[in-house]
């Protein structure tokens, strides 16, 4: 008898919880999945706004942290966001990157949308 698995090589791998092989062909893993917070709503969110220069090759970007929600609506805010703006962006590990200075035009669109939001730094 073989057990077969299957492997994702463009992405991540699903790895079972505590047990690593069994001989029963019935057995059924267990994966750790992640849980995606659900997306709260605009009011209740407090957004940060940072402006970064730091391993960027002497470029500026502004950085917005602190969204609590799923991955889809991040996507889509960032999206509205660089839209919005006229400029480039990514959306990575949580948070929104924009190139360019774009803070006050951030928080202006931000506050249209109903978040509340904080400037950070400089």
């Amino acid at each position: 008898m073989f057990l077969r698995i299957k492997i994702n090589l463009m992405g991540k791998k699903k790895k079972p919880s505590g047990i690593v092989y069994s001989t029963n062909p019935d057995y059924n893993y267990e994966y750790d999945d992640p849980v995606e917070q659900e997306t709260l709503a605009a009011e209740k969110q407090l957004l940060q706004i940072h402006l970064e220069k730091k391993h960027r090759a002497g470029k500026i970007v502004s950085i917005i942290k602190g969204f609590i929600g799923t991955n889809e609506d991040l996507q889509q805010l960032g999206k509205t966001i660089k839209n919005k703006c006229g400029t480039g962006g990514s959306v990575k590990d949580g948070e929104i990157i924009i190139q360019g200075d774009k803070r006050e035009q951030i928080i202006k669109i931000l506050t249209q949308e109903g978040y509340k939001t904080k400037r950070v730094g400089g």
